[in-house]
Order: structure tokens, then C-alpha cells, then sequence
């Protein structure tokens, strides 16, 4: 009898002891799983200001980006308007008709020729093609380029290629004649009378000796110091004419440009 109220008495024990035992492991899951709802609400606000200020930056990204474009449409906007804007051309004198030496008339002009070349002394008539001015041209051999007496020379740009304005004068007159051409070149000329060297244009000009009508380079110089108008040199002499230091006037111009300054030859 004594020994069933024992057991009974033990089993109530063990009761109370696993319900204790199961309390107490709630309280202390509680402790360590549950995370107060204060900590939540300060983690959600940290987020929510980095997503505004994420928001943000990229709202200023933007903005900057599209300033940037319009500012590079503007200048590219002005640079193509540049690009299209026509300038005005400067305003030249207009160009002297050329007039090309008389081709129908050849036969009536005289040059003596050697072996096909033609033969010249140390004074010759000399027609300018153009203005359709004679005039007296020294024949001299030790000059590299012909010369052509001209005053007021000016240079200036056409179409993008350099010319030169100049005058020449009208033999027996105080007149001149303006003529534009377009540059060749330039070169240094060292006169005997001095060491330092000049620079000098060179242009084309068409004329005619006797019969013999060319284009050859001249350069553009004062002569009025000077006893002949024009300077007949090598780039002309050479493979064309031959010198005959014992004449002047070897050849004759044809009639219609005669001149009563070519000494009736």
C-alpha cells in the first residue's frame, strides 16, 4: 500500500518536473529568436532613405546627361550653320580681256631661223599679247628668267589661288595698263648693284618675237630706271632662238601690230 502511494507520488513529480522543464525552454527560445519590433522599424527607415537618395542621384544623373546634349546640339547646331553660311567674295576690278597673238597674220611676220631655230639679235620688238603692247626687249643670255617692267604690284587671293595686279606702261605715253595673273612662282633675284636679293613674282604672259609666238614666265619689276622694258633670258632663248650679238631687229613683227616705236623694222 505504502509502496503504491510512493509511485504515485513520484509519477506527480516527474510531471511537474517535465512541465517546468518545457516552460522554461519557452521563455529561453523567446529570448533569442523573437528580435524587438523597434530594431525592424529603424533597418526599414535606413533602407528608405537609401533608396531616396539612390533616387536621387539618379534624377541628377539624368539631368546632367541631357544638359550635356543640348549643349553639344548647340555648338554642333553652330558649326554646321558656319559651315553653310556663303561667304561673300571680295569684290575684284574685272580681268582685262586677253587677247591671244594674231594667228592669220603669221606670214606677214619675218624671223630668220638657223636649224629650226629662231634668229634674234641684241634688240628686239616685243609684242605683249593682252594689252596688244610693243615693246623694246633686251635679248640677254646671262639672265635665268625674262623680265617685265611693272609697277604698282599687288598681291591678292582668287578662288583660292594666289594673283597679282600690276601696270604695265604704254610705250611713248605716260599711261599704264592694268593686268591680273595668277602666280607662277616667286624667286630671288641678287642684283650686280647690290648683295641683298629681291624677292620677285613670276607670271605667264604670252607674246610674240617676229613670227615666233610663246608663253614663258616672267618676273614683275620696275625698269622705269632701267633702258628696255622687257628682258628677254634663257627660260625663252633656250631650244628656240639663237643670238646674233652683231644685230638688233633680226626679226619683224606682222603688220597690223606694228608700232611706230618698233623703229619701222
Amino acid at each position: 500500500m505504502y509502496s503504491k502511494r510512493l509511485r504515485a507520488g513520484l509519477s506527480t513529480f516527474s510531471i511537474m518536473v517535465i512541465a517546468g522543464t518545457v516552460l522554461l525552454t519557452g521563455c529561453s527560445a523567446d529570448r533569442y529568436f523573437m528580435v524587438p519590433k523597434s530594431d525592424l522599424s529603424d533597418l526599414n527607415a535606413s533602407s528608405q532613405s537609401q533608396r531616396a537618395t539612390l533616387v536621387a542621384m539618379e534624377n541628377n544623373a539624368t539631368v546632367r546627361h541631357e544638359t550635356i546634349l543640348r549643349q553639344n546640339e548647340a555648338v554642333t547646331q553652330k558649326v554646321l550653320n558656319a559651315i553653310t553660311t556663303q561667304v561673300a567674295k571680295p569684290s575684284c576690278p574685272p580681268m582685262p580681256a586677253q587677247k591671244a597673238c594674231p594667228a592669220s597674220e603669221k606670214t606677214q611676220g619675218r624671223a630668220d631661223r638657223l636649224k629650226g631655230k629662231v634668229v634674234v639679235g641684241e634688240v628686239e620688238n616685243f609684242y605683249l599679247a593682252g594689252p596688244e603692247l610693243v615693246y623694246k626687249a633686251r635679248i640677254d643670255s646671262g639672265a635665268e628668267t625674262s623680265s617685265i617692267d611693272a609697277r604698282k604690284i599687288t598681291r591678292f587671293e582668287r578662288d583660292g589661288s594666289n594673283w597679282v595686279r600690276f601696270d604695265v606702261p604704254v610705250p611713248g605715253t605716260e599711261d599704264f595698263v592694268t593686268l591680273e595673273k595668277e602666280i607662277s612662282r616667286r624667286v630671288k633675284v641678287i642684283q650686280a648693284s647690290t648683295d641683298e636679293a629681291e624677292r620677285r613674282v613670276v607670271v605667264e604672259l604670252q607674246f610674240s618675237i617676229g613670227d615666233h609666238e610663246q608663253v614663258a614666265e616672267f618676273t614683275l619689276s620696275d625698269r622705269s630706271n632701267l633702258t628696255y622694258q622687257a628682258l628677254i633670258g634663257r627660260n625663252v632663248l633656250r631650244d628656240v632662238m639663237l643670238i646674233d650679238v652683231g644685230k638688233e631687229y633680226a626679226t619683224e613683227l606682222p603688220e597690223s601690230i606694228r608700232t611706230d616705236n618698233d623703229n619701222g623694222k
